[in-house]
This record gives C-alpha cells, sequence and structure tokens, in this order.
C-alpha cells in the first residue's frame, strides 16, 4: 500500500511540475529569460524523488542556470533543448548518492524531464520568432523611409535640372559675349564649375532615386572588381592602406549595367578606404551562392555607432568633416543595387571596423 501511495505521490510532483512549468512560459517576459529558466530548474528541482539531494542545471546557448553547485561524479540524467529541431542545449540533472548508494532516477523522471527539455525548446523558438518579427518590422519601416525618401529625391533632382541647364546653357552664351573681358570671363568659369559641380549632385540624386537609364549586360564581377582596384592603386598607396582579393573563382557572371556596378565597387572601396587607418586592410570577398553573387567589402576602420546603422544609406547622412563628403555615396549604391532588385547591408565587424554586404540575382 504505501508503495502505490509513494507512487502516486510521486506523479502529483510531476503533474504539478508541469503545471508550473506550463504556467511560467506562459508569463515569461522575453527580457527576462533567465528568471524564467532559474523559477524552471527549481519547479522542476521540487518534482524529482530526492529534492534535497537534486540539482538542475539548464545549459543554453549564451544562458546556463544551475540550482546550486554539484560534483560532476554525481549520478546524472540528461535531455536536449531542441530549437527547430535542432540541438541548442542540454538540461542535465543531478542526484548526490554519497550518503546511499542505492537510491536512483526513477524512469517517470526521465520522461518528466524531457517534457521539460521541449517546453524549454518552445520557448526559445517563440523568442527567435519574436526577434525576427522584431527585425523584419525594423527593416520594413527602414525600406519605406527609404522608399519616401527616393520618391522626394527624383521629385527634386527633376526640379533642378532645368535650372541647372538653363544657368550653363546662358553662363556658355556669355562667356562669348564678355570674351574680351578676363576678370568677367573668370567669374563666369566659376558659375560654369560650380553649376557643373551641382549638376553631379543631381546625377547621384537620380541614381539614389533609380531615375537613370540603365544598359543591362551580362559581366563578369572579377574584372570590374580588378578594374576598381586598378583606378584606386594610387590612392591605396598615398593612404597607406593595404587590401587583399578573395575569391575562389576568375569569373562570377551576372546581368547588371556594367557602369552602375563599377560605381558600386569604386563608392564602397572609396568610403572603406577613406575611414581605414595606416596600414589597415581592406577585404574584397566575393562568391556565388545558388541564385546570387555576393560581394563583401571589409575595413578596419572606427566602424558604425550603433544609431548611425539605420542611417548609412539615407541621402545627405555622413560621418565625414563638412567638406569630406556630399552624404551621397552610399544612398547611390543602395539606389543602384536596389534598380538590380539587390540588396545591401552594412554591419560592424566583431572586433573593428564594418563590412557591406551587396547580394545581386545572377539574372
Amino acid at each position: 500500500m504505501d508503495t502505490t501511495k509513494n507512487a502516486l505521490k510521486e506523479r502529483i510532483k510531476e503533474l504539478t511540475c508541469l503545471y508550473e512549468v506550463s504556467s511560467i512560459i506562459a508569463n515569461t517576459n522575453f527580457e527576462l529569460i533567465e528568471d524564467t529558466l532559474k523559477a524552471i530548474a527549481f519547479s522542476l528541482k521540487k518534482a524529482f524523488q530526492y529534492p534535497e539531494k537534486t540539482d538542475i542545471l539548464i545549459d543554453c546557448d549564451t544562458v546556463s542556470i544551475t540550482t546550486n553547485s554539484f560534483s560532476r561524479d554525481n549520478l546524472t540524467i540528461a535531455s536536449s533543448i531542441k530549437i527547430f529541431n535542432t540541438e541548442k542545449g542540454t538540461i542535465i540533472v543531478h542526484l548526490n548518492t554519497s550518503e546511499s548508494k542505492k537510491i536512483n532516477f526513477l524512469k517517470e523522471e526521465q520522461l518528466l524531464l524531457d517534457n521539460v527539455a521541449l517546453k524549454v525548446g518552445n520557448l526559445f523558438e517563440r523568442i527567435e520568432i519574436q526577434k525576427n518579427e522584431a527585425s523584419l518590422k525594423r527593416q520594413m519601416e527602414h525600406a519605406d523611409r527609404l522608399s519616401i525618401l527616393g520618391e522626394i529625391t527624383a521629385g527634386i533632382a527633376h526640379e533642378l535640372n532645368t535650372p541647372l541647364a538653363n544657368i550653363l546653357g546662358f553662363s556658355e552664351l556669355l562667356k562669348v559675349d564678355l570674351k574680351s573681358n578676363s576678370k568677367a570671363i573668370s567669374d563666369i568659369d566659376k558659375i560654369i564649375k560650380n553649376a557643373i559641380f551641382s549638376r553631379e549632385v543631381v546625377k547621384k540624386l537620380m541614381f539614389f532615386a533609380c531615375e537613370m537609364p540603365q544598359e543591362m549586360k551580362r559581366v563578369n564581377i572579377i574584372v570590374h572588381i580588378k578594374n576598381a582596384i586598378k583606378l584606386l592603386d594610387a590612392t591605396f598607396k598615398k593612404e597607406q592602406v593595404k587590401y587583399i582579393v578573395k575569391t575562389e573563382e576568375d569569373e562570377l557572371w551576372l546581368r547588371a549595367d556594367p557602369i552602375q556596378l563599377t560605381q558600386i565597387i569604386f563608392n564602397l572601396l572609396m568610403n572603406a578606404i577613406y575611414f581605414s587607418p595606416k596600414n589597415g586592410l581592406i577585404t574584397i570577398n566575393t562568391f556565388s551562392s545558388k541564385n546570387n553573387i555576393v560581394l563583401k567589402i571589409s575595413d578596419e576602420g572606427p566602424g558604425f555607432k550603433k544609431d548611425n546603422l539605420s542611417k548609412v544609406f539615407q541621402p545627405f547622412f555622413t560621418t565625414k568633416p563638412m567638406g569630406d563628403g556630399s552624404g551621397l555615396g552610399l544612398s547611390v549604391v543602395h539606389g543602384i543595387v536596389a534598380s538590380h532588385k539587390g540588396t545591401i547591408t552594412a554591419e560592424n565587424n566583431t572586433k573593428k571596423g564594418a563590412t557591406f554586404t551587396i547580394t545581386l540575382p545572377k539574372d
């Protein structure tokens, strides 16, 4: 009779534990995951036959929770924590048998442990899903802002084109009429020079807004990388910056506008050189996936402040001092990549510097 009563008592403890764990998980604050796991561990500890001799270790990714210090020589049972069918951690139960070698785990206790590990895995899946949803929402908001900026920018560029063309045209006519007046010619040349500079800014705005016509061709990106490096060879030497090109193939083909593809590479390399320290290394890595060509350009500069990462591709945003940049270079790159139905991201490296990753479809 006592055996039956004890068995029933253990089953009640196990069911109570499962109910408690379910309640803890249902009321979890994802920002306080350590507290949640600690509560689960102590609830599980109480459910075992010898709770005073039992300790729990929950070890998953960067989180590790234990109810007490324990000896690795103790008797143990374990169950894997699986997140999206991938083993990401373990729950280990330790039983201190130093006082009595006769005590052992019940077979039902392994089943209980498996159930709790399954619930913990489901908890981490929910956390991952919520993180992904938040990340996707931020990306969509960022894309919407860039889209609105693109529309505004296109409108500004079109409005500026006509008066700039008139300024250049009438300045050239004045230059002919006043060819005998050297002072006036000098002033008109300044007007023409500044108007041409403004026209180039308008071109960049139109690139950002994807308003420039494209001539799509089948091109080898490796050739364009080499050409961009040749163009910048003197700049690399002058700034004392080194570079390395990593590619497993001599030919990586995709459909792109050759001039715009070169501009992507050129602008990103110029940006990397600007922020690189003396003797810094720029890494250009390109490879092929099933449907895309991926280009990564990394530097060893200061990287981005956290608040600036979301603004990197916005027109007129720059961390360079006044006069060193218009804030349009990366906006232009973003516009070109978008018009090629590709993606571009910016992120800080683990140790130092930043990496731009461009993904362009092959066809």
